[in-house]
């Protein structure tokens, strides 16, 4: 409490309200208030990247009037962390309905464990305000500047520490609107520092700042919002077209409660997914992460020997999602590629695993304990593993949240010849109901799109099952939470992006080191002021 120690209600309510706000941005949640402006609609699901702005300015506006005076930076801290908090409890309270509904953790349990994710989250922000306040310089142009590198680096820490887990992050907000042709040159973490530059910038247009000083930083946010439509108008594609795929992605629609029952959920998997890869005429057919909820050695022989006879031969193949091991060896999360050709079937193993999901970090094994949920340490694949190659095309699978690591499918594109021409991923999101999960996953999904200049096929179980094309558009979708087959075509793309080209070879250290010495500087500078 000694935090807000001076600090007026209404600026405490502003920050929270500020962060309720960013949480929307990422995907609008109110279907009855759905709307349009000139600059873009606010429907349900969608980014809205002037809300996002908004909201972060806001915040910025918050920060501006505490510099100089007793307190300000403890106040920063305290406003920091309210907005962080409510901004991630809101993009990611839907882990509520997995922990509760699913796992039958009790319902105040579930809450504080959402609560106390997102507060702890929001510490790196807390910090980055909080030293910001107190080493900014008063130029409010280079103040905006030294905002970004702070805001760069909390977001980078909670998108790479501990596994890291930067669901939500405010880039995402951008995958449509006025930024979003610096996906390709920055990836999402050029977005977050763009975002937190213009916001600073705003705040400091609105308040604190001479007229000279508003007048230029007037003429740089200007242009920097004007270069990518400009771009847009003149610059050539950045990838060339590999060809086209006929593909059909299965949305199996299976209940979370019943998935891994065997009376029920198992059987009916079972029979439906064998029902329509044994029929689909697509080129390509793609089942969803588990959509074989059960060990190829735990199916009747039969059934495993058919599937992989059915793709033996012909112009067809098959990406199947499925566990694999023993118990000697231990298990993965997987996909199976099944083609003709094959002595033994293709497979990706998942890298990036889910903690409390699919590992249990030390000491947390009793809060594991507490939820119905089969859970268990899963084997890690490797960070880049082969592509699968069909009919001219190079297929990488992800499976769950690994979109959500750009900097992790980027060595992908190490080798350009060999860079996948299609990324296909494959999730279950049924654990998390009819939140927002499904929204947020497919705008995260469109981000990297437009980061690599490539396809994403997207096959899950309830949804957001979708074509998105390698400029981040959504081609083709189906309803959530029915069950049924999305046949279209893909067109795969060969080339490198600006991004890919940096991120797979230096990884997000480049970031880091700008922000680093963008702070190193303001640090020494505020050290002679004193």
């Amino acid at each position: 409490m000694r935090l807000f120690e001076g600090a007026s209600w209404w600026r405490a309510a502003l920050a929270l309200l500020a962060g309720c706000a960013q949480a929307a941005s990422m995907a609008w949640p109110f279907e009855a208030l759905n709307f349009s402006f000139f600059w873009g609609g606010l429907n349900a699901g969608q980014s809205v990247w002037w809300l996002q702005l908004l909201a972060l300015g806001l915040l910025a506006w918050l920060l501006t009037p505490s510099r100089g005076r007793t307190g300000g930076a403890r106040l920063a801290v305290g406003y920091g962390w309210l907005f962080a908090t409510a901004w991630l409890a809101g993009s990611f309270w839907w882990t509520f309905i997995a922990m509760h509904t699913y796992g039958g953790l009790p319902a105040l349990l579930a809450v504080v464990a959402v609560l106390a994710l997102a507060g702890l989250l929001a510490l790196f922000y807390a910090a980055a305000c909080g030293a910001f306040v107190a080493l900014a310089p008063e130029n409010k142009i280079l103040s905006a500047i030294v905002f970004a590198a702070f805001w760069l680096l909390a977001e980078l820490a909670r998108g790479t520490w501990l596994t890291g887990f930067g669901w939500g992050a405010a880039g995402y907000a951008h995958v449509d609107g006025v930024l979003a042709a610096y996906a390709p040159w920055l990836g999402l973490y050029g977005l977050c520092a763009l975002a937190a530059w213009l916001a600073m910038t705003l705040a400091g247009l609105a308040k604190g700042a001479s007229w000279p000083e508003r007048l230029a930083g007037l003429a740089v946010a200007l242009l920097v919002l004007s270069l990518p439509p400009v771009y847009r108008m003149l610059a050539p594609d950045m990838t060339t077209s590999s060809g086209r795929l006929g593909v059909a992605l299965l949305q199996g629609n299976i209940p979370q409660d019943e998935k891994f029952e065997t009376g029920t959920g198992v059987p009916l998997a079972l029979r439906w997914y064998a029902e329509q890869l044994q029929g689909s005429s697509a080129s390509l057919v793609i089942a969803p992460e588990t959509a074989i909820p059960v060990l190829p050695q735990q199916l009747p022989p039969e059934y495993w020997d058919g599937l992989q006879a059915r793709f033996a031969k012909g112009p067809q193949a098959a990406l199947i999602g499925t566990p694999l091991g023993n118990h000697e060896q231990g298990y993965t999360n997987s996909v199976v590629g099944l083609k003709p050709g094959l002595a033994q079937p293709w497979r990706y193993d998942k890298h990036h695993l889910v903690p409390f999901g699919e590992f249990i970090p030390p000491m947390f094994r009793w809060f594991t304990e507490m939820m119905n949920i089969p859970l268990g340490d899963f084997n890690r694949g490797a960070l880049v593993q082969p592509p699968f190659e069909w009919q001219g095309q190079r297929l990488s699978p992800n499976i769950c949240y690994e979109d959500l690591f750009g900097e992790e499918l980027g060595p992908y594109f190490g080798d350009p010849a060999q860079a996948p021409t299609v990324f296909v991923n494959v999730s279950n999101l049924a654990w998390f109901g009819k939140g927002l999960a499904l929204d947020q996953h497919l705008q995260i999904a469109r981000m990297r799109a437009r980061e690599f200049a490539r396809p994403f096929l997207m096959a899950t179980n309830t949804g957001a099952t979708a074509i998105v094309d390698h400029r981040g558009v959504v081609a083709a979708t189906l309803p959530r939470d029915t069950r049924g087959v999305l046949v279209g075509e893909v067109e795969g793309r060969n080339g490198v992006t600006p991004y890919a080209w940096w991120v797979s070879r230096f990884g997000l250290w480049p970031f880091w080191i700008a922000a680093l010495g963008l702070v190193l500087i303001a640090a020494r500078r505020g050290l002679r002021k004193r």
